[in-house]
């Protein structure tokens, strides 16, 4: 049994997350979607938070399960017993970050595989860092989420709404 981790923030999980977790899906026997926290960055949605988001997106997709990760990701993969790491790619900047990230890993945990699957050409722009910004300022979020989680981002980021409420 092929079992690989898909690491990331999804702070939130966006559409070309979802992307990448169905066709990582079809490869592997088992997908784990692993939130890595990183104590150097200021999520805007708890551990928990995201969690639940992947857990809403990915309730049909049978072979995915959800956990996170505060550590070193080749720690979890070495504890999980996995044989692939698998990392979304868009621009060519990725590349060389997960390019370097794929030799470390690699070097810390000779096992480590890594494969990297290219966005789709809807999803290459796509960041959850995008998202963050277009909903905080109350831009339509719609194209770039999916619709079972949309409405809890809106209501956590949308400073707009905010500003309106503490009028009335």
């Amino acid at each position: 049994m092929k079992k690989a981790i898909y690491p990331g923030s999804f702070d939130p999980v966006t559409n070309g997350h979802l992307e990448i977790i169905k066709r990582a899906s079809l490869l592997f026997d088992k997908l784990i979607v692993l939130i890595s926290v990183n104590p150097n960055k200021t999520s805007s949605f708890t551990v928990d938070e995201r969690a639940d988001f992947l857990r809403r997106v990915c309730y049909d997709i049978p072979n995915v399960q959800i956990d996170s990760c505060s550590g070193l990701i080749v720690d979890y993969f070495k504890e999980h017993k996995c044989d692939i790491i698998v990392k979304g790619l868009r621009a060519m900047s990725d590349f060389e970050t997960e390019f370097q990230m794929a030799h470390v890993n690699k070097h810390l945990c000779p096992g480590a595989e890594t494969v990297f699957l290219c966005a789709d050409s809807q999803s290459t722009y796509l960041s959850s860092s995008m998202v963050r910004q277009i909903a905080t300022f109350g831009g339509d979020i719609s194209p770039f989420v999916p619709d079972a989680i949309k409405n809890d981002i809106i209501k956590r980021l949308d400073i707009t709404a905010k500003k309106e409420d503490n009028k009335e």
